[in-house]
């Protein structure tokens, strides 16, 4: 699996999170349900073509923390994002027989023509529209069994950081925090709610220049006055 940058993070929910902690496993689902309908039908097709009985993946973001990703994948209060290690996450994944990962390439539609065409390409690409996401996808792909679903055992210790909604009131979030250490038995992980729409050193930094603002007009009034 290919290996480029340091952190996956999964913007999910607050029950999926529940469910991780809890059970120490990573779900993979089934594609069919993707909002991304041209998404679904490569999916669709990888599988037919390979002749699979199942095709579950699990989507990542290799980006930076972006309201995009909070509006889309994890909007509205109980959003949170999962920030794995990739190394490890990947090292642990790539112990089960039928997964593979990378990052997803992004295709104009203008390059088509020049694109190649690989059955194993299938999965791992998405119209350029879509390359803000910045997805790393991890699938798994099996004959002779049928699954709508795969629990996939992790150590929790791939976990970095969690990150609450940033619609999350802050009088929710340390009760949320409280409930989340809970579940982590070790308590390596650190759980923070998300400043991203709501930043004291952004709005600091706000009040600072006005601030100057009104110490130079002070001090040209001043000026003004003595003469």
């Amino acid at each position: 699996m290919t290996l480029t940058t340091k952190f996956l993070r999964r913007y999910s929910n607050l029950p999926s999170l529940i469910h991780l902690l809890t059970t120490k496993s990573l779900t993979f689902l089934d594609p069919e349900s993707w909002d991304d309908k041209n998404d679904s039908l490569f999916m669709r097709l990888y599988k037919e073509k390979k002749e699979l009985d199942t095709l579950l993946a699990v989507c990542f973001s290799q980006e930076t923390e972006t309201y995009h990703h909070w509006s889309v994948f994890a909007s509205g209060s109980s959003g949170v994002c999962i920030s794995f290690r990739k190394q490890e996450l990947l090292q642990e994944l790539g112990q089960y027989e039928g997964i593979r990962g990378r990052k997803v390439s992004y295709i104009p539609l203008n390059d088509l023509g020049e694109t190649p065409k690989k059955v194993s390409n299938l999965p791992f690409m998405k119209r350029a529209p879509f390359e803000p996401e910045s997805e790393f996808r991890v699938i798994f792909e099996e004959q002779g069994k049928q699954r709508s679903y795969l629990n996939i055992d992790i150590p929790v210790s791939c976990i970095d950081r969690v990150y609450l909604s940033p619609w999350m009131p802050r009088a929710v979030a340390d009760s949320v925090k409280s409930a989340l250490k809970g579940l982590d038995e070790e308590g390596d992980i650190e759980i923070i709610r998300s400043t991203l729409i709501e930043n004291d050193r952004w709005a600091n930094f706000g009040k600072s220049v006005v601030g100057e603002v009104e110490d130079e007009a002070h001090s040209h009034r001043l000026m003004k006055s003595k003469k």
